[in-house]
């Protein structure tokens, strides 16, 4: 089975405010494959976080390829509790968005061989961090993202 680390990030400047996602895809040997950042216009914190759980997806299953996905095994580190209680099934998903963010993941993971989300404190994900402040800055400046 071919292993994948995944560090994701989402946040916003006000909550609701400028919102944008930083992503870090790795292989299991901790050796970094991709990293992407971007903007996503206004929103909050947790509808962010779960932006950049469901492009990280997309991006693994588009590097990884249709066929070789059921081979692969992902292990994502977020520094968000909430969403990760969320979509380990402890938290209740109360909010219609959040609901429908987490059937987005549910359908999206299925094709995997194996997917885990795992809270790790934000001084464990320096990076994807990083990335969100990229775009919030390049934004806030006027720059292209």
């Amino acid at each position: 089975m071919r292993e994948f680390v995944v560090h994701t990030d989402g946040g916003s400047r006000g909550n609701p405010g400028p919102s944008a996602i930083g992503v870090v895809i790795a292989d299991g040997g901790g050796k970094t494959v991709k990293e992407y950042h971007q903007l996503l216009g206004t929103g909050t914190n947790n509808a962010a976080e779960y932006a950049a759980v469901i492009f990280a997806l997309k991006k693994l299953k588009a590097l990884v390829g249709k066929e070789n996905v059921k081979a692969a095994s992902v292990q994502f580190y977020l520094d968000s509790e909430l969403v990760v209680k969320q979509l380990n099934g402890i938290y209740k998903l109360e909010d219609p968005q959040v609901q429908k963010n987490f059937i987005e993941i549910w359908n999206l993971k299925i094709g995997f061989g194996k997917v885990t989300f795992t809270h790790i404190p934000r001084e464990q994900n320096k990076r994807a961090d990083a990335l969100v402040n990229v775009a919030l800055d390049a934004a806030a400046g006027g720059g292209l993202v």
